[in-house]
């Protein structure tokens, strides 16, 4: 299976880490390089230290002091931090931009302090553990004019740009439906009997952050935490950003008009695998009405045998009305093989990225923009917890976006979670 740290690996190998220096509109000159900090400093949080080493990174934090120190080492004079707060507070009105790579329900906490103070910011997917939280990055970022980018880097590479050119192309004609599915499995873990020692380099309290405290359990930390609602949302939470990408991007999605999700019988506590998520998009000015399924785990969409595709272990099916298209991170064919062995593809038209952190850096230095802002990434996640609430409730939902609530109460009441106090988002 090709993992998303497998391919992140190959793809920095192949993109390097420099970054353009054009001025940045606070800049004196030419050569000046934005001040930048890493909340989160291991797992992806490292991906995020190596796209911005190239600027002037004064900080790190993490609640682990022994990966923070490793991730410090080649960068003397870093001061490091446990705490987001302290960092924010010590360099306030000093820093451009931080990244955020922490477990999922840290996301909107250090995002939105950050956002608070006028920093632009970088937040891992998916942008928040729910969706009160994302409306609320959506709407700072805006208000505040923040150049912001979610960490989707499979958007920054060139399949994903060949796909959405052949679908707007019309390649396959009309899309109907989409199938995304990956193997991926976050949940059916139960959490072990038993008292456990917090370990030493580790500052439980501050992982904790806004959820409500518990004990310490080794199946929480360092990555497990995927497969507990009170810090993740399973695989949906880690993977459908980055499948769903693909044709939220393609077709211009927005809302879904309804989410209903099924599966095995849900647990307060854990989350589950197996899932099966359908979302109905209604007609818009950029596509017509349109079916999304999501399958996790070993659910996969009956299409991949009708039609004879590749049975890859993830993708994404464009079903269109003349053929279907088969993508993924980096193949894409399209159906039935007879019918397009002569196909001339479009021409391209979606210029290369020079690198998903380097874009969202350029941005800020050149008042540009960024693919994966939090407008667009947002209705994203947006839709990706929705496909949770739903199963977690067994209901099928109508979204109200614009009021931000769905058609039954119990649904509505997972919309936001409540945070710890002295952890809200102001």
């Amino acid at each position: 299976m090709l993992t998303r740290r497998h391919f992140l690996k190959s793809a920095a190998l192949a993109m390097g880490t420099a970054v353009a220096a054009p001025a940045f509109l606070r800049a004196q000159n030419v050569n000046s390089k934005l001040t930048v900090a890493c909340i989160g400093s291991s797992g992806m949080g490292n991906y995020s230290v190596n796209g911005v080493k190239g600027e002037n990174l004064v900080a790190l934090c993490d609640v682990a002091r022994d990966r923070l120190d490793k991730a410090a080492e080649p960068f003397p004079g870093v001061q490091k931090f446990a705490d987001y707060r302290k960092l924010l507070d010590a360099f306030d009105g000093k820093l451009d931009a931080v990244t955020v790579s922490t477990p999922d329900h840290i996301h909107a906490a250090a995002s939105v302090a950050a956002m608070n103070r006028g920093i632009h910011v970088y937040c891992e997917k998916p942008l928040a553990h729910d969706v009160a939280e994302v409306r609320k990055m959506i709407e700072i970022s805006k208000a505040k004019k923040l150049k912001t980018q979610m960490g989707t880097q499979i958007h920054a590479q060139p399949n994903y740009r060949r796909v959405v050119e052949l679908v707007q192309a019309g390649a396959v004609g009309k899309i109907t439906d989409v199938h995304v599915w990956v193997d991926t499995g976050w949940g059916n873990r139960p959490i072990p009997p038993g008292t456990f020692e917090v370990p030493a380099t580790l500052d439980w309290d501050l992982w904790i952050g806004p959820a409500a405290m518990r004990p310490y359990n080794p199946c929480y930390a360092p990555a497990n935490w995927r497969s507990y609602w009170a810090f993740g949302n399973g695989t949906l939470g880690d993977m459908a950003c980055h499948y769903m990408d693909l044709p939220f991007w393609a077709l211009g999605l927005r809302h879904p008009k309804t989410v209903e999700a099924s599966g095995p019988p849900a647990d307060k506590e854990c989350c589950s695998t197996g899932l099966t998520v359908k979302y109905t998009y209604p007609k818009t000015d950029k596509h017509d009405a349109v079916n999304l399924t999501w399958y996790d785990a070993a659910v996969r969409p009956a299409l991949l045998k009708e039609q004879e595709m590749k049975p890859w272990s993830a993708g994404v099916i464009f079903a269109g009305t003349d053929g279907y298209l088969l993508a993924n991170y980096t193949e894409l064919h399209l159906y039935p093989e007879e019918k397009f062995k002569d196909y001339q593809r479009p021409k391209q038209t979606i210029p290369p990225s020079p690198g998903h952190h380097a874009e969202w850096l350029n941005a800020i230095k050149n008042d540009g923009t960024t693919s994966c802002n939090f407008d667009y990434s947002g209705t994203l996640t947006e839709a990706v917890l929705l496909g949770a609430v739903s199963y977690r409730t067994g209901k099928k939902l109508t979204w109200d976006a614009a009021a931000l609530k769905t058609d039954a109460e119990e649904a509505n009441a997972l919309l936001s979670v409540p945070r710890r106090k002295g952890w809200e988002l102001v």
